[in-house]
């Protein structure tokens, strides 16, 4: 007979297309995503650009991971107003990855840890998001953002220097030795992107101000390159830097052509040679692709709930997974790189008034026709203003008010814990820090809960139910959980009894589980008792934990031990005992 249990099945797709679809769909609500698809399509062109280019890839991946997986996301997704496409979260990933295995490298990464997200998906993981504490989420991004700041000092400064690693120490240590170099046209250009982008906002109109910082930033570049062209200064550009060959057509800055199917493993390796796919490759892929797809999945879960809590909407967090997995299958089969959900682009979407993931739809559509009809003009921006447009990314991304409340006002352990995963993120990798994190935390959750279990004994005559039991009778209640760590704290007084003792009660109302670890030093208990004569009455259990006790081999033995629904009962119990071992000592044989 075919399983019936709705546990196993597969989760539904596209559950944020059919909830906008269920609450109905009119013009009205087509024109509010139009609007939203635009303005956040506007937003994620110079976005996209940048990020790719703070990750290690000419900036058309980018924009190709806007177009594809933002599409493929939106329509097979479980939320109704994420926008996913590149983000700043994984360039501290990716850049790594970038100058070990290449482009080529990146992408069959990125299709690796789309196959991860739809395992997770399907296997029903997406509610693990919940099980990652604030301090390690806070610590980790905030770490991610100290790192995207100092990757973008040498464009900002217009540095002379050698191609940038994977290590901060030594990335500083290249940057600063690098100082002299500093071009003053560059850094000119980029603090007045920087000031625009940072004052637009506060004259109130409805244009991105990255757009703005970014145009105003290219016509500056424009205006130097063509007066002091001719003295050997120079503003480097996304067309003075990157170059394009497709088909036999080559170029500079953006090739003006939709998303082509590209096979990953024929794309340029670390030595710019096509790669090589191998079963060596994707293992030693297999690590950064594990590390693509926790992130992808804490970040697109975090901005699906902070979504919820702007629309008063609730997302399905499966199907979110498997949308965010097809997503990174699919795209970098046309050059798209790793995406997840954006923050500010869902922000932004929601704030526009978007009603469906048809927004997300539009905004792909609006950055193809940019990549399409504007790549000229995209090649014209200069690399120190998208260096600017990174520093406010990376600075909204610290969430450095957070950070230091967190410092402030947190219990110490959890400071701990943030400071930790800050620092583990910085000097070494995200990777790592999550896992400490997660760890200590795990540890530090542990010793709490050890510290809520204790073991008291009972004033028998200060107790109704257990008022006139003779001395020779021992009361007590256990309160918390038994698990491995507090298991043998609570059951450790036990062992230390007064001589005259014959029989305990102990109250296990108040214990709502216990481990195998727990079971097993509950039998050392009883085997000890045992072997000295004292038996106990377990009082209150639950009848699942009996059955686990007796799975254990932890019965009923008469006159040693049994098991009791209340107090009342247990006295009684305990009563005949006593009763019969003072017969039986009063008349041996």
């Amino acid at each position: 007979m075919a399983n019936k249990n709705p546990s196993w099945k597969i989760p539904a797709m596209a559950t944020g297309m059919r909830s906008a679809w269920r609450e109905g769909y009119g013009l009205a609500d087509l024109r509010k995503d139009a609007m939203a698809g635009l303005t956040i399509g506007i937003l994620a062109v110079p976005l996209s650009m940048a990020l790719a280019i703070a990750t290690g890839v000419p900036p058309q991946h980018g924009l190709y991971t806007a177009i594809v997986a933002g599409v493929f996301i939106a329509l097979t997704g479980g939320t109704r107003f994420n926008v996913s496409g590149p983000t700043a979260a994984f360039v501290a990933i990716l850049f790594p990855i970038v100058a070990q295995y290449g482009l080529g490298g990146l992408l069959i990464a990125s299709m690796m840890a789309g196959v991860i997200l739809m395992a997770m998906g399907i296997g029903r993981m997406g509610r693990l998001i919940e099980f990652v504490p604030y301090p390690v989420v806070l610590g980790f991004t905030a770490g991610i953002a100290v790192v995207i700041a100092v990757l973008q000092i040498p464009d900002f400064l217009g540095l002379t220097i050698e191609n940038l690693g994977e290590h901060f120490v030594e990335n500083l240590m290249a940057i600063f030795t690098s100082l002299p170099t500093l071009n003053p046209f560059e850094l000119g250009i980029g603090a007045f992107t920087l000031a625009v982008m940072l004052l637009w906002p506060r004259l109130h109109i409805p244009v991105p101000a990255p757009l703005v910082g970014l145009v105003v930033g290219a016509v500056a570049a424009y205006v130097v390159n063509q007066w002091f062209g001719g003295a050997g200064i120079e503003v480097e550009t996304v067309a003075s830097r990157f170059t394009w060959e497709i088909n036999g057509e080559t170029g500079n800055g953006i090739p003006p052509i939709a998303p082509t199917f590209m096979a990953p493993w024929l794309l340029p390796g670390p030595d710019g040679a096509p790669l090589e796919l191998s079963f060596d490759l994707i293992r030693a892929l297999m690590g950064p692709a594990f590390a693509i797809a926790m992130l992808g999945a804490i970040e697109s879960l975090l901005c699906a709930v902070v979504a919820d809590g702007l629309t008063k909407t609730k997302h399905d967090p499966n199907a979110e997974l498997i949308g965010q997995g097809i997503g990174n299958i699919i795209a970098p089969l046309f050059g798209g790189i790793t995406a997840t959900a954006a923050l500010a682009r869902t922000a932004t979407n929601i704030r526009s008034g978007a009603r469906s993931p048809i927004a997300a739809v539009i905004h792909a559509g609006v950055v193809l026709l940019a990549v399409v009809a504007l790549a000229g003009l995209l090649g014209l921006v200069p690399m120190s203003a998208l260096a600017a447009l990174l520093f406010i990314i990376a600075w909204n991304m610290s969430e450095a008010r957070h950070f230091l409340h967190t410092l402030r006002s947190a219990p110490p352990g959890d400071v701990a814990i943030l400071v930790i995963c800050f620092g583990l993120t910085v000097f070494f990798d995200m990777v790592l820090a999550v896992a400490v994190g997660i760890g200590l935390a795990a540890a530090l959750f542990i010793r709490r809960m050890a510290l809520l279990t204790r073991t008291d004994r009972l004033d028998s005559d200060s107790h109704p139910g257990i008022d006139g039991l003779p001395a020779e009778v021992a009361v007590y209640n256990i309160n918390g959980p038994l698990f491995f760590g507090a298991a043998e704290k609570a059951l450790t007084s036990l062992h230390t009894i007064d001589s005259k003792v014959q029989i305990i009660i102990i109250d296990m109302h108040d214990v709502p589980s216990m481990d195998g670890t727990a079971i097993v030093a509950l039998r050392s208990l009883i085997d000890e008792m045992h072997r000295e004569g004292i038996a106990l009455i377990l009082v209150g259990l639950p009848a699942r934990i009996i059955v686990k006790l007796r799975r254990a081999g932890i019965r009923k033995t008469l006159g040693l031990l049994t098991y009791s629904r209340g107090l009342q009962q247990a006295r009684e119990v305990a009563l005949k005992w006593h009763e019969k071992r003072r017969v039986d000592v009063a008349e041996p044989g």
